[in-house]
């Protein structure tokens, strides 16, 4: 080789080393990029992480506050404040059932876009429920928007063919009209125990004619047009009616909850402690109060950005909080606009936001219960759903963990929320503690009904794990939380007996 080639290849050959030394050099700093990309986006990560656990924590300390101040709006509305957030509605149900009807009863639940109608023949406190039977009937969309006599009386002839239906094996008395128990589950002022006048329809109904009127009226006019001898003896809402399905199955009972896409809560309050009450005091001494806890609000709740934002873009902005924190309406909510504060600020799911995550209500709350209960190693499930839901195909182990953390932040929050609720009613009737004059701590029962609470294990788990821990040990050993699946409807017809016209004459 001469000595030109030679230069000429050396020079090749360094120009070749230069190219792999800047090329090197470049890819070490586009990896060092990529490092330093991926430290950030996780130190975002964990900063909105760390902030989300901190503006929703719930020490004991402040579930007790909320506690105090439950019961404090409890006892302003009960004096009839109409500042109270908490309508503490008299019910005019002062007669529980006992386990001693017996009879024929009906009940009618109406309560959404369909309703039921249910018989029950009782056998008194040896045989209790012989038999029940029970339809469900769909509401055409064109009467939720229809007029009054329309909707009942559609309603009256559902009712009608029922009882056609009835039978050898449920027995009238000769001589006896059959009774119903009506549950309503929209706002009512009652005026009696068989009266109520309607204050506003909910759930998707906007009929012309029924607001200020007696519904009961309305629906036994529908039943005279259908030629169907029924009287209503009893209209109570679903909360009232898990409270009388409770007590029926357990004398024990004093209070029923509803955790399920709403939330409400009844409890059976001492005649005497109820100032705003002018009529005589009842027999029994005491009075069913249905609170309507959903609307109760305090300072002291662990309000989040997420909460206010909701709020705020919700159809009824500063009403029903408490419920907007712990109800199955909106759990799947939060965790979604925390996902996507996630998206937004730390890439969670990767550059681009998934627009399937920036649809309000998009994740309800059942998807989220099943994300929270995946425990595959792999949270198959939990990035099945995030596929579906979200559209993001691929997610990895570390978002998946990180999803479920939120859930599980939030379901925590609601469920210890909950319980702080139900303590508040425990110490209101003075059944948070051990008594001090030495006499045993009386058996105490809370009948619990809705989705949220029979089917989101993880939610209804910490809800009594906080709720013992609020009692103590002591208290906490005399406190049974009972399942009462479905109560509101053979709950209306057990109201229907306890409070028969023919009551006195058995």
């Amino acid at each position: 080789m001469g000595k030109a080639a030679a230069v000429g290849t050396a020079v090749v050959v360094c120009a070749a080393v230069g190219t792999a030394v800047v090329l090197a050099r470049r890819r070490r700093r586009k990896d060092a990029e990529l490092v330093g990309a991926e430290v950030d986006r996780k130190r975002k990560v964990a900063a909105v992480i760390e902030e989300v656990e901190r503006t929703l924590a719930t020490p004991t300390a402040l579930l007790r506050g909320i506690s105090d101040a439950l019961v404090s709006e409890m006892e302003r509305g009960l004096r009839g404040d109409i500042h109270s957030q908490l309508k503490m509605l008299i019910t005019y149900v002062d007669n529980l059932p006992t386990g001693d009807e017996h009879g024929l009863f009906y009940a009618l639940d109406l309560g959404g876009t369909n309703f039921r109608v249910l018989r029950v023949q009782l056998g008194g406190r040896e045989k209790r429920v012989v038999k029940q039977q029970y339809e469900e009937v769909s509401i055409p969309p064109h009467l939720m928007v229809g007029t009054s006599m329309e909707l009942f009386d559609f309603i009256a002839a559902a009712l009608s063919s029922f009882v056609d239906t009835e039978g050898a094996d449920f027995h009238l008395p000769e001589g006896r009209q059959r009774e119903l128990g009506f549950t309503f589950s929209f706002p009512v002022n009652q005026t009696s125990i068989s009266s109520g006048t309607l204050i506003k329809w909910t759930k998707g109904f906007s009929i012309s004619g029924t607001v200020g009127a007696d519904v009961v009226s309305e629906l036994s006019k529908a039943m005279e047009r259908q030629g169907l001898d029924m009287k209503v003896s009893a209209l109570v809402n679903d909360t009232v009616g898990t409270l009388a399905g409770g007590r029926y199955m357990d004398s024990d009972v004093v209070a029923a909850i509803i955790l399920g896409t709403g939330t409400n809560a009844a409890y059976v309050e001492h005649a005497n402690a109820i100032p705003k009450w002018t009529g005589l005091l009842p027999r029994s001494g005491n009075m069913v109060i249905n609170t309507e806890w959903g609307s109760f609000k305090s300072d002291k709740l662990p309000l989040s950005e997420y909460d206010k934002a909701m709020d705020f873009e919700s159809l009824n902005p500063g009403e029903q909080i408490y419920e907007k924190m712990i109800s199955g309406m909106y759990l799947g909510e939060i965790v979604r606009r925390i996902l996507l504060k996630l998206a937004h600020d730390a890439s969670l799911f990767g550059d681009v936001v998934p627009p399937k995550l920036e649809q309000p209500f998009v994740l309800r709350t059942p998807d989220m219960s099943a994300m929270h209960h995946d425990a595959s190693h792999d949270l198959k499930v939990l990035g099945t759903k995030l596929k579906d839901i979200v559209g993001v195909a691929d997610t990895s182990l570390e978002v998946r963990y990180i999803t479920r953390h939120i859930c599980d932040i939030v379901a925590e929050r609601g469920a210890r929320l909950a319980a702080a609720g139900i303590y508040g009613i425990l110490k209101k009737l003075g059944r948070d503690k051990v008594p001090s004059d030495g006499s045993p701590m009386p058996r105490t029962v809370i009948a619990l009904d809705g989705g949220l609470y029979e089917h989101y294990k993880k939610f209804s788990s910490c809800l009594e794990a906080t709720l013992a821990d609020l009692l103590g040990e002591e208290a906490s050993s005399s406190m049974v939380a009972k399942l009462a699946n479905d109560g509101s409807g053979i709950g209306a017809a057990l109201l229907a007996a306890s409070h028969s016209q023919y009551a006195e004459v058995d």
